[in-house]
């Protein structure tokens, strides 16, 4: 998949994640890498911008297979940031969407 599409969603993508859960940095690479093939050192710069910018708190929890494990969890600017950049993918893609209908109705 092209990188700079990958670069784009990232972010997006580590928001939704932590909508509905707290979730460690290993753990949201996971979830993405099951959808996207991303590598693992594209994730922890953003998460520690995003964190700096207040969209996330971490916390440390102990784990049963190893050290503690850092936590990202989304603030409410987070939740807030997220729905802006929702309404902006849903207002990007639906446009991409009609420029390629149009391109494949004048084929």
């Amino acid at each position: 998949m092209n990188i700079q599409f990958k670069k784009g969603v990232l972010n997006l993508c580590v928001l939704v994640l932590l909508d509905k859960q707290d979730r460690y940095g290993y753990e949201l690479v996971q979830k993405i890498s099951d959808q996207i093939s991303i590598s693992e050192g594209s994730v922890y710069p953003l998460l520690r911008r995003l964190t700096k910018e207040g969209y996330f708190t971490t916390y440390l929890q102990e784990s049963t297979e190893g050290p503690p494990r850092k936590y990202y969890k989304l603030t409410e600017l987070g939740r807030a940031y997220l729905h802006e950049q929702l309404n902006e993918w849903k207002s990007f893609t639906n446009g991409v969407n009609n420029l390629i209908e149009e391109g494949a109705r004048n084929d």
